[in-house]
């Protein structure tokens, strides 16, 4: 009797777990088909799919039409007749055009948080706290920023300078708010935030001055050496244009026991001195072959010039030393004649 009431009161469990999880699961299925058929709530999907998506365009084209503006307005100022600076247009635009892309991003940002249904004002408030308490932690970054403001606008140097900050010396690649890039001349890119130029050495502001000094013998004569270095160079700016004056024999620079120095300097282009130091002393290098190819030839035609001189004045000895000997023998005879007759 006591084990068919347990019997009894087993299946009766298992049959309320089996109404509850039906129960469960029809209400779960009754929810889904509810919220699936709610017209409503798909009609409100659809519309905020369509305003975040026209968000996203229209922000991208404000974005590209306002990039047109100014790149169409700093190409007014770079033709107008006003004597401004163009090294400044290049880096002023592409600031523009950073600040511009990051203001419309955050704008579109909040929209669509918006239509995703977050209040905006304590997120708002929020972030202004917090980027109140991060500008006194991060001083070094506002730093940057204000030092990249004095950077661009005071035009200390622009994209396409080459200069020199500390032991970095390269191409400004990039100008930013909160740093600057340098690529070198073997392709190293040095980033170096603002906050940190102290001093900075521009080698694109004014003309370069190419200087070498050319050594020379001292047992070769002064004049000749001077001529010999003007015919070099006289030529070399034809083929260079970017030298801006002849090259100048200035003179003898240094002076020992041993040698002397001539020094030569050519005006030339931003950026291209050590190109023409390279040319200058090219050219008087192949003035110095080209003399030594002709001094060695002079002594080479010397030398066969003395060779046929002496072959010629052999031949001509000859002869006369034959006669010579016929001579004697002609006297030997007769001094035997001489000597049988008595």
């Amino acid at each position: 009797m006591k084990g068919f009431l347990n019997e009894q009161t087993g299946g009766q469990d298992i049959q309320q777990l089996t109404e509850s999880a039906t129960d469960q699961v029809s209400g779960f299925t009754s929810g889904l088909w509810k919220w699936a058929s709610d017209a409503d709530m798909w009609w409100q999907f659809l519309f905020s799919s369509i305003r975040i998506v026209l968000i996203f365009v229209l922000t991208r084209v404000a974005i590209k039409l306002i990039n047109k503006i100014i790149e169409r307005s700093l190409q007014g100022k770079d033709k107008s007749r006003l004597r401004t600076n163009p090294r400044r247009f290049i880096t002023i635009g592409e600031l523009s055009k950073n600040v511009v892309s990051s203001v419309f991003n955050f704008i579109m940002i909040m929209l669509i948080l918006n239509e995703f249904g977050f209040n905006l004002g304590p997120l708002l408030a929020g972030a202004g706290v917090a980027g109140l308490a991060i500008s006194f932690g991060a001083q070094s970054i506002v730093k940057d920023i204000i030092t990249g403001f004095f950077i661009i606008f005071e035009d200390q140097f622009a994209v396409g300078d080459v200069i020199q900050v500390g032991l970095y010396k390269g191409t400004v690649q990039m100008v930013g708010l909160r740093t600057t890039r340098l690529v070198s001349w073997n392709g190293e890119v040095n980033i170096i935030p603002n906050g940190s130029i102290i001093s900075v050495t521009n080698f694109s502001l004014s003309n370069s001055l190419a200087v070498v000094d050319v050594p020379l013998k001292l047992e070769r004569s002064m004049d000749d050496a001077l001529k010999l270095v003007r015919q070099a160079v006289e030529e070399l700016k034809d083929d260079h244009p970017e030298m801006l004056k002849m090259p100048e024999v200035l003179g003898i620079q240094s002076l020992t026991t041993a040698e002397y120095a001539i020094r030569i300097v050519a005006e030339c282009q931003p950026n291209s001195r050590a190109g023409v130091e390279r040319a200058v002393q090219t050219a008087v290098k192949k003035a110095l072959d080209h003399e030594e190819e002709e001094r060695l030839l002079l002594e080479a035609k010397q030398q066969e010039e003395e060779a046929q001189k002496a072959k010629e004045q052999e031949a001509a000895n000859q002869p006369l030393q034959g006669e010579g000997e016929l001579a004697t023998e002609v006297k030997d005879k007769r001094d035997e004649n001489i000597s049988n007759d008595q």
